[in-house]
C-alpha cells in the first residue's frame, strides 16, 4: 500500500482509502491496546480514539511513510489516558513526586554480601567437576572453549552441555536452600 497516497486520498474524503488504512493498521492498534490489558470496551475506545486523532491531525502528518509509528505512539497515549482515568495509574506529576530514590538502600551492601556468601556455600555443594568448570568459565573475559577443554581435559563439544547441567544443579540447590530457610 502506498501510505502517502492513501493518506492524501483519505484527506479528500475517499472512503476506499480510509478502509485501506483501517485494514492495514487495525491489527497494530488492537495489539497495542491488548498489551495494556484493557477491557474489550476500553481497548475498543483506545483504538477508536486513535483513529479520531488521525482524522483530526490528518493534514499535520509530516512524514506519511512513518504513519505506523505515529499511530502506535498515539494508541499507547490513548491507552495510558484510559488507564489513568480509571485510576489504575497515577497522573504523571504524581509519578515524578512518588518515584523512589535512585540511591541504593542503606542495607544494600549487607544484603548483597549475604546473598553472595549463601551462593558460594551452595556452590561448594556441587560436584568437583562442576565447580572446576564453572570457576574457569567465570573468568573475565571468559576463556575460549579450546582453552577450557585443554585445562580440564574434556572434549570441546561437551563443555556447553556440562555447563548447562551444572548450572541446573546449582539452581536446584539454591531453590532447595531457599525452601529450607523459609521453613526455619
Amino acid at each position: 500500500m502506498d501510505i502517502p497516497a492513501a493518506l492524501a486520498a483519505a484527506g479528500r474524503g475517499e472512503q476506499a482509502a480510509w478502509d485501506a488504512l483501517v485494514r492495514q493498521f487495525s491489527g497494530l492498534l488492537w495489539s497495542i491496546a491488548r498489551a495494556y490489558r484493557l477491557s474489550e470496551a476500553d481497548a475498543s475506545d483506545a483504538v477508536q480514539c486513535t483513529w479520531i486523532k488521525l482524522v483530526e491531525h490528518l493534514d499535520r502528518i509530516a512524514e506519511p511513510e512513518r504513519l505506523a509509528g505515529w499511530l502506535a505512539t498515539t494508541a499507547r497515549h490513548e491507552c495510558l489516558q484510559l488507564i489513568r482515568r480509571s485510576g489504575r495509574l497515577p497522573e504523571p506529576a504524581e509519578e515524578i513526586a512518588d518515584s523512589p530514590d535512585p540511591a541504593p538502600a542503606v542495607d544494600h551492601d549487607l544484603i548483597v554480601g549475604e546473598r553472595d556468601a549463601a551462593l558460594w556455600r551452595v556452590f561448594e555443594e556441587l560436584p568437583d567437576r562442576c565447580r572446576r568448570l564453572l570457576r574457569v568459565l567465570m573468568a573475565s573475559p571468559p576463556p575460549a572453549y579450546a582453552d577450557v577443554a585443554l585445562a580440564l581435559d574434556m572434549p570441546i563439544g561437551s563443555i556447553g552441555p556440562i555447563r548447562q547441567r551444572c548450572l541446573g544443579r546449582l539452581k536446584a540447590l539454591v531453590r532447595g536452600n531457599e525452601l529450607l530457610e523459609e521453613r526455619s
